[in-house]
């Protein structure tokens, strides 16, 4: 168990003694998985009393619990790959509550109506936006025209939200002087453990977003619910969350295709990018009636999503596949045959490009985390030949212009 974890059991432990002399009964919080006691009893303080839990369906890096008044309590958790879970909790105060006595020290308190946040996690933003709460936005760690979500960019053009530094260059000046009350980065904040100490010192609470690290599609596209309850938006969340669960359900309805699929891009390096099978884009190509070629690739203890393979090995693995679907998140995709064998040149000998089944993903999917259902709709067409108007998938055609250049950086948070 954590320090954190400890001091929370002690602090469990003390109040529950406590309360059993006075013949009272402890009210429940959360912290790493366990229920410990949030707050006390007092004439003049507020108490926590537990309700209940969101009942979450393919998520596992956050809870969220809900008490009597309003009160939610959210928990983040890496999910490291000791399996020790290392959180971040965050209570949502009800507009006009008090702030309940008796809670640990490093506890992110965040008041609704949630206000000017610093959003940093771009692929959090198609959640906001579905959410209607991109005002609840005023600081971006994407620049304007980084932005594919028009109303991100839109809030950008008229100055109701700002450009405050990326993940690894916040303008700390911009982010206290606007009256920050939570940034929201992702995983790649990690790496710069210095930028989340020097906000803090500032006052600015910093919670990371895991969803990249969910395995199964829909627990990224989960995380919108997550958002809800913060912002107390949960019915709007489960409307939203609900659309992309029944396009799952309809393309699961139908036989598997037996199709084969290669998924990844060229490195600047010469390298070639592809997936570890318990990766969730292998996991969006079964949901869809597919089989990933890379079926024993990588260790899934290792925390990593991905894979630099020598041109050769992975020649030896793709060749045969049925498709090949070049990921345009990181360099902007390929506009067409030639270009992708201008990048690497011993595809030419490729089954799916002798018979013309390579595609390219949009360049924009990396920001539209709500549309992963979509996605696994637009595999499924594709494997199935079906002649369908796909939102995030076209084929390469010889010759063909591409669908445009990439506009931004994704930060490591590409699909």
């Amino acid at each position: 168990m954590t320090a954190q974890g400890q001091r929370g059991l002690g602090v469990c432990l003390l109040l529950a003694g406590m309360l059993w002399l006075c013949g009272c009964g402890a009210a429940p919080g959360v912290w790493n998985g366990e229920r410990a006691a949030a707050g006390t009893e007092q004439e003049t303080g507020t108490r926590l009393v537990y309700e209940g839990s969101m009942e979450l369906s393919y998520a596992e890096h956050f809870s969220v619990d809900y008490y009597r008044g309003g009160y939610v309590m959210l928990t983040v958790t890496s999910g490291t790959p000791s399996g020790t879970p290392e959180g971040t909790q965050i209570l949502s105060v009800p507009e006009g509550g008090e702030i309940p006595e008796g809670l640990d020290e490093d506890v992110i308190l965040v008041r609704r109506p949630v206000q000017n946040l610093y959003l940093v996690a771009s692929a959090a933003m198609d959640m906001f936006d579905a959410l209607d709460a991109v005002d609840a936005v005023t600081l971006s760690g994407q620049r304007e025209d980084g932005w594919y979500i028009d109303s991100a960019r839109e809030a950008m053009e008229s100055g109701a939200m700002v450009y405050a530094g990326k993940y690894s260059e916040p303008d700390y000046e911009r982010i206290v002087a606007s009256g920050c009350t939570l940034a929201i980065e992702n995983r790649m904040i990690t790496h710069t453990p210095e930028v989340v100490e020097k906000l803090e010192e500032f006052g600015i609470p910093v919670v990371i977003d895991y969803s990249s690290d969910e395995s199964h599609p829909l627990g990224r596209v989960e995380w919108v619910r997550f958002y809800g309850a913060l912002l107390g938006l949960e019915e709007r969340a489960d409307q939203v969350f609900a659309e992309q669960t029944a396009i799952l359900d309809r393309v699961t309805a139908e036989e598997d295709t037996g199709g084969s699929v290669a998924f990844f891009y060229v490195t600047s390096g010469g390298l070639v990018q592809v997936r570890q099978n318990s990766d969730y884009v292998p996991k969006m190509i079964e949901l869809a009636g597919g089989r990933y070629v890379f079926e024993n690739l990588g260790d899934p203890s290792s925390g990593r999503s991905t894979i630099n393979l020598q041109v050769e090995e992975f020649y030896n693995g793709a060749k045969d596949a049925d498709f090949l679907i070049y990921n345009s998140a990181v360099d902007g995709g390929v506009a067409s045959v030639e270009e992708l064998l201008d990048k690497c040149p011993v595809l030419a000998d490729c089954k799916a490009v002798r018979e013309g089944n390579v595609w390219c993903t949009a360049n924009d999917l990396y920001q539209q985390s709500m549309s992963l259902g979509y996605l696994i709709e637009d595999i499924h067409h594709m494997l199935r030949g079906e002649d369908a108007d796909m939102r995030f998938l076209f084929r390469l055609e010889q010759g063909e212009k591409g669908r445009g250049e990439s506009c931004g950086e994704s930060e490591g948070e590409g699909i």
